[in-house]
């Protein structure tokens, strides 16, 4: 079976970028620039608002609603050491 990834912390790095912990011990950096055009995203390029995120029991959410799904923070971040 695949790993299916569950979000257990998450911190601010820079511009849109987020350190993201896995329930495996993993960490990635997810830079989610690319994902803020559309939609209920929008809002989130403001840097102000896009750093009120929170883990929300498995993945990072935003109060409007948006949230990216763990699998996408898992896959296209970039592992850290």
């Amino acid at each position: 079976m695949a790993y299916m990834p569950v979000v257990i912390d998450a911190k601010y790095i820079s511009d849109y970028k987020i350190r993201v912990t896995f329930d495996n011990g993993e960490e990635r950096v997810a830079d989610l620039a690319s994902k803020l055009d559309r939609g209920v995203f929008l809002p989130l390029q403001d840097k102000k608002y896009f750093k009120k995120f929170f883990v929300d029991g498995w993945t990072i959410s935003w109060p409007n609603g948006a949230d990216i799904a763990p699998e996408t923070l898992y896959d296209e971040g970039e592992p850290l050491g």
